[in-house]
């Protein structure tokens, strides 16, 4: 598929919108930005997101980029407004959202539903990256009129910001983020909000699992009250299976029971390695190697120039604070087999290396 760089308007200048334009910007795209807040819109052009004005002429795809209980109206007003444009949304809900539509009677054979699998913890155009989408998951999610053409266009925009296009119906796409994301939501906010009400000391023993855990416990509220409340039936049907297996755990505990222990973290490792890993390929294991550093500026780059410098390619890093001690232990991945060799160019460049 070609990757042509279309005239686009974006209506919502958020984290997402603002993401969107700016790849699409790097790309050549004539890129148009509007917002409910025209402060928002201005301060995503400065970004580099587009120009904070409206098309003179139909774009050939209008983004809906808007929470999601203004997706419908928003794009029967797109669809009416722009009557040759391709017509598409970011939201993380479809079914909902695409049946609110169709009772407008919108024209849907213009409509092809879309959802980007890439976010942050932070909202607003400050947070956007144009390189948000790169190697991520885009679902399209056309209406059943959608023409071929139509559902080009929109994955040609996903092929564009570096995104990976993959077509699906709107309700299978629901089924799959309930477990994929939403569930993930809910279950690290509310172990966030066990942790809010734990003693200050327990806290503070805390490692580097509570923060994965965690982090994107610090999202949006109010965004994430809409999105669960759009997709109730999928991500309660996925919490009931979750419940079964955590009563299950309880139970195993309390009979004292290792059998069933093992068996819930074996599955565990199955459907860890399950996940696709790097660029969307087979999940792969990968040798750790930590390396403790100062807490400054520059510490961090030279882990990297040096491994860099000794033929390595680094395929994750991640950092884990020292309690109570001006230093980092650094956890950079390499690809198995190659963690001994890592530690020793390290080791001879003068890194604390603890592998």
């Amino acid at each position: 598929m070609s990757r042509v760089a279309p005239s686009i308007l974006i209506i919502g200048s958020g984290l997402i919108g603002t993401s969107i334009g700016m790849a699409m910007s790097r790309a050549g795209a004539d890129v148009y930005l509007i917002d409910r807040d025209p402060a928002v819109a201005a301060r995503a052009e400065k970004l580099g997101g587009g120009r904070a004005a409206l098309p003179s002429t139909d774009p050939d795809v209008v983004i809906v980029a808007v929470p999601p209980r203004d997706v419908a109206e928003v794009a029967a007003a797109a669809l009416r407004d722009w009557p040759n444009a391709t017509v598409t949304d970011v939201c993380s809900v479809k079914g909902g959202p695409m049946r609110a539509l169709s009772a407008t009677g919108a024209d849907m054979s213009r409509w092809v539903g879309g959802h980007p699998m890439a976010g942050r913890e932070v909202t607003g155009p400050d947070g956007a990256r144009r390189e948000l989408f790169n190697d991520r998951v885009w679902v399209v999610a056309p209406s059943d009129s959608a023409s071929a053409e139509r559902i080009a266009a929109v994955m040609n925009i996903a092929l564009t910001c570096g995104a990976t296009p993959v077509q699906m119906s709107a309700d299978d796409h629901d089924r799959a983020v309930a477990l994929t994301s939403h569930v993930p939501q809910v279950l690290s906010s509310v172990l966030a909000g066990r942790v809010g009400a734990a003693s200050a000391d327990h806290v503070q023993v805390s490692g580097q699992g509570l923060r994965d855990m965690t982090r994107i416990a610090a999202s949006d509220p109010a965004l994430w009250t809409e999105i669960l409340s759009a997709n109730p039936g999928p991500v309660r049907q996925a919490l009931e299976g979750l419940i079964i297996d955590l009563e299950q755990v309880r139970d195993a505990l309390a009979a004292a029971d290792p059998g069933t222990l093992r068996d819930m973290l074996e599955r565990g490792n199955e459907g860890r390695a399950a996940i696709p890993g790097k660029h969307g390929g087979e999940s792969t294991e990968y040798d750790i190697v930590p390396v403790l550093i100062a807490d400054e500026p520059g510490a961090l780059s030279e882990v990297f120039v040096a491994a860099g410098g000794a033929g390595f390619n680094l395929e994750d890093v991640r950092i884990d604070h020292v309690l109570g001690r001006p230093s980092g232990l650094v956890e950079v991945s390499v690809r198995v087999g190659l963690g001994d060799a890592l530690a020793a160019a390290l080791r001879e460049r003068g890194f604390d290396v603890r592998y």
